[in-house]
This record gives structure tokens, sequence and C-alpha cells, in this order.
């Protein structure tokens, strides 16, 4: 905790008896009055308004963001939440830069050439300046591309992977139990649950640290989490950096997917059978498989810098001291935008984004609405912030993270929502990314308060944890909540909240067809934000930081952004 800060906390706690905690911790009439803001009503009219053909599928740099960032900011001004730019404006400027790029593989084996066709069997762009770019590159399979030495794991051996092209498996390696061949072994990677080494951001993150000259992620739906469909239509068209002086260092010059028949067919004809790779990739004594084949890309790319923007309000916390911390609460606004080359009418054109992520500024708002009508602001100030390009990497959340509006010494917790409950009520709320900080311990205790029960995330090896906003501030050492939706829904059969999970992600995620359903039922999502409520005005209120487990990936990181400050 800041040294600055801690006498005036400790001060204030010794001279009301310690009542700061006390007035997080009892529900009171004036907190209940505030969570009854929280309504279906309104949380449906933002979604509704905001997944319009009106708003074009909210696009970064397109007229669907101009559209939707100031519905944003007029929302967050109607509600009386002040500019959140110290500038004085509700807008912080995110400079990106768009790549639509035209690419072109064919693979090279004893003379044979093989072309595939995109996107329907592989997905590539280039994010490197160049407008022209052509490969033609020596391909090693390299298990699932992992350098994690806490587990005393190393998939690259040493092996000199300059201008290769890397062919990795999705997640990471799902080692089993010894002690029971029926589960995955605890002590590595997580278990069951995926670890940071099993994003695709990471894959691409060591390639382009090896030097890999591109990298080829074999696409399996069910270690993925989501159909091939997902990756076609998120990356087959324009992509999306954060500007730099340079080229993106978290890339190699071509990041790419293969579809899963086509892979297999490449590793067959190389001699190579793709269950037995896979196999051989489960040891720790894994090393690199030349292929024997080449990689032949060829890229035709139109490039230009996108002005896009995060939209932040705030309200000022009430305290003169407590003032100077900040609860930050996040939601992404963009999605998908529109593809012409769809049939059908435009509407079916469109990327609507209800669920994703409408759903979850609708929720951003309603907490802004029940932060507001407390007759008295919160302790510390509580900042609201709409990103944009979270479809594209995290983008906005990544840029806020390091050009952040307030200082991230004193930002106590950030929490994210990215997509809310619309099936109905449940008994139990799931937390995402579970046993990494102390703030379980707020989720479980609002739960309760709230006649709930709080549960680890029944899909832990989807890894959302790492493919949401929070996790970008989580990487420079803020902790976060993110909630997922319960699975056991009030007078609903077992298994009905996993199946209505599965149809969305099958049929709707990353489609056109995520649209606002007249049989949603929004009752659960108000109860899952009026726990969130519950959990930022505890913080802001509280006397005491949220803390990272000793066991969290991310402690180190706010360990020593604490003592810096000290």
């Amino acid at each position: 905790m800041n040294k600055i800060l801690l006498p005036a906390i400790t001060a204030m706690a010794i001279a009301s008896g310690a009542a700061c905690a006390g007035t997080a911790t009892v529900k009171t009439d004036v907190v209940s009055q505030a969570e009854n803001t929280i309504n279906t009503s309104s949380l449906l009219g933002t979604i509704t308004t905001l997944a319009s053909d009106e708003f074009e599928g909210r696009s970064p740099g397109t007229k669907g963001e101009a559209t939707t960032i100031a519905y944003i900011a007029a929302q967050f001004a109607t509600l009386g939440l002040a500019p959140g730019n110290p500038d004085g404006t509700y807008f912080q400027k995110v400079p990106l830069v768009s790549t639509l790029s035209a690419p072109q593989l064919s693979y090279s084996i004893a003379g044979k050439n093989t072309t595939l066709k995109f996107p329907d069997d592989f997905v590539a762009w280039s994010p490197r300046a160049q407008t022209s770019l052509k490969l033609n590159s020596d391909m090693v399979f390299v298990g699932y591309g992992v350098i994690a030495p806490e587990y005393h794991w190393d998939d690259y051996k040493g092996m000199d992977m300059k201008g290769k092209t890397l062919v990795m498996l999705i997640n990471d390696p799902p080692v089993v139990d010894p002690k029971d061949p029926s589960k995955l072994d605890p002590n590595m990677f997580g278990g069951k649950a995926m670890t940071y080494y099993g994003r695709w951001t990471y894959k691409y993150e060591i390639a382009a640290k090896l030097g890999a000259a591109a990298a080829i992620i074999i696409h399996e739906t069910k270690p993925a989490s989501y159909p091939y469909e997902v990756i076609r239509n998120s990356w087959s068209r324009e992509n999306f950096t954060v500007k730099t002086d340079g080229d993106p260092s978290n890339y190699p010059a071509v990041p790419s997917w293969m579809q899963l028949d086509r892979a297999k067919e490449m590793l067959r004809a190389s001699g190579h059978d793709y269950e037995q790779l896979k196999q051989a990739a489960l040891s720790p004594n894994f090393k690199p498989i030349s292929l024997g084949t080449t990689a032949n890309f060829a890229l035709e790319s139109k490039r230009q810098e996108i002005a896009s923007n995060n939209v932040v309000g705030k309200i000022e916390g009430s305290d003169p001291v407590l003032k100077n911390e900040y609860i930050v609460i996040s939601a992404h606004w963009d999605h998908f935008g529109i593809d012409t080359s769809l049939p059908g009418p435009r509407t079916n054109q469109i990327f609507h984004g209800a669920r994703d992520n409408a759903s979850g500024v609708g929720a951003l708002l309603e907490l802004a609405k029940a932060f507001k009508s407390l007759p008295v602001a919160p302790k510390r100030t509580i900042v609201f912030v709409a990103t944009t390009a979270e479809e594209r990497g995290l983008l906005g959340a990544q840029y806020y993270a390091t050009h952040p509006l307030y200082p991230l010494k004193r930002t106590l917790v950030n929490i994210n929502i990215d997509g809310i409950n619309t099936w109905g009520r449940t008994s139990d709320v799931s937390i995402t990314g579970s046993g990494k900080s102390s703030t379980d311990d707020l989720v479980r205790k609002y739960a309760k308060a709230h006649g709930r029960t709080a549960v680890d995330d029944a899909r832990q090896e989807a890894g959302s944890f790492y493919r949401a906003d929070q996790f970008e501030l989580a990487k420079v050492g803020v902790p976060g909540v993110y909630l997922g939706g319960g699975t056991q829904f009030i007078g609903k059969p077992a298994g009905y909240g996993m199946q209505k999970a599965d149809e969305y992600t099958g049929h709707d995620y990353h489609k056109v067809s995520d649209i606002v359903r007249a049989d949603w039922d929004l009752n659960g999502a108000v109860d899952d934000i009026r726990i969130l409520f519950d959990i930022g005005y505890d913080i802001a209120q509280g006397n005491s930081y949220p803390q990272w487990r000793a066991n969290a990936e991310f402690k180190a990181a706010r360990d020593a952004m604490m003592k810096a400050a000290n």
C-alpha cells in the first residue's frame, strides 16, 4: 500500500473503531436501495440499442464506433458521471493500426505443392509494416510451443527457430495425473484449468521472441472451446494492433491458424500422424520435429491508422484522502462490424454482438447508475471504462494498462464484465480465474448474502480469465473480478446451464446471430450485477487492498509496483 495514504487510512480506522470495514460489510437500506436501481428493463434497453443495426456491429474505426462511443458518453453524462479522462473528456484515444491481409498459403513436400484455401482451410495475416510479404520457410512441429521453467518444461530445447514456421497445438499440455490416469495432474499447467501458456497470444509471443518467421496454430474445437468458424469470423478480415514505433513485438511476421483436417493431411503427407505427435508432445522430454516441409506464404496487406477510443466516466470519491485510490469497472464496447460478403439482407451481415458485449456495457451502465444513486459517493473513486478492440486482442484494455489515466499503484481492483447470463436465475455464480486473489472471498461473501453459492469456473479448461480485459490489468499487477454465470438454474433440469452455454458457443458466438432474443430472462443477470455492486462498494469503502494469492502469476508484478511506489 502507498505509504503516503497508509497513515491516513490507519488513523481513520482507529478513530472510528474500525467502523470503516463495518460500513462495507453490513447491508444498509442505502445499499439495498442502490442495488434496486439495477433492473431488467433498463439493462435490456441498453443491449437492444447497442445491438441494433444502427450501431453496425461496433467495429473500431467505423461509423459504428462513432455512434457507439457517442451513445456511451451520453449515457455517462445523463447518469451524472464526470468525464473520466483528466483532460476533461469522456474519451481516451487509443491509436490502432488496421491491417487487411489477402493471404495465400501452400506447403511443399519433396517437390509436390499443395495449396490451401483461405479462410476455410487457414487464416493468416501480417502485422508487419510492409504491404507485400513473401515467405518460404521450413516447418517445425514444436508441440504445445511452451517454455515454462516453473514446470520444468521446454518444448524448444534450445534449438534455433530463427526464420522457421512453427506448427503448434492449441491449449497447454494436458499432462495426466500419475496418481489417477482419469484426471490431469493438478501440479502441471493448472491441471484441468488452462494457463496463459495455452492462449494463442502466448504462442505467438514466444514464436516472435525466438525469431520465428511464422506460427501456425492447429485449431481443434474441444481444447480451444470454440469451433473453427470463430477463428474464421474473428481473424479472416480486418485485424488490429496498438500503434507502436516499430513492428509489434508480440507477433511473428505471419501469425496463422490451420483447420484441423487440413493440418492432419499436411502432417500425414510429411510422414507423421497427428495423434502420435500429440502424444509425443505430452512428454517434458519432447524435442522439436522438423517436418521436411516448406511453408509458402504470400500476403498483400492494406494498412491504415485508426483513432479509436476507450470511453471513460468517473464518480469521484467522497473521502479527501481515499478519493485518490481507484476501482476500475470495465466492459468492452466493440464487436466485428459488417461483413458484406455474407448472403442476405444487410441485417444478416451485421455482427450485432448482443451478449458479446452489448450486455456487458449494459451491466456497466447499471452499475454506474447504482453507484451514482448513493446519497454519498463511495470513499474511493470509481472509474468506468468501456474499452475498444477487445475482440482484436484486448487492445483497449492493453492500452489503458500501459497508459493509465489514474495510477495503477493506487488502483485496487478491476471489475470486468464480458457477457451476462440471459437464461434466468441461478442458485450459484462462478468465479472465473478462481484461486488467484482475495477477491474470491468477496464473491463468496456477497453471493451468500444474496442466498447464492459462489463456485469455481465450471470450464476452467477454456482459460476464460486470459480471454477478457481484466487480464491486461492483471498482467501489470491489478487484481481482477470476472464473474461467469451460474450453472444451477432455478426451476430448470440439471445440465440446462451447460446446454445453453454450448448452444451459444456453437451457434452464436462471434457470429451475426448473436442478437437479442425474445426468450431472454435477465433476472439472473441482475442478480449477478448486484453482487458486483456489493463487491465494488466493499472495496471502495474498506481499508485494505485486494491481494494476489502467493502462487498467482501476477503477484510479482504487483509486488514490484508497490515496492517502487514506496
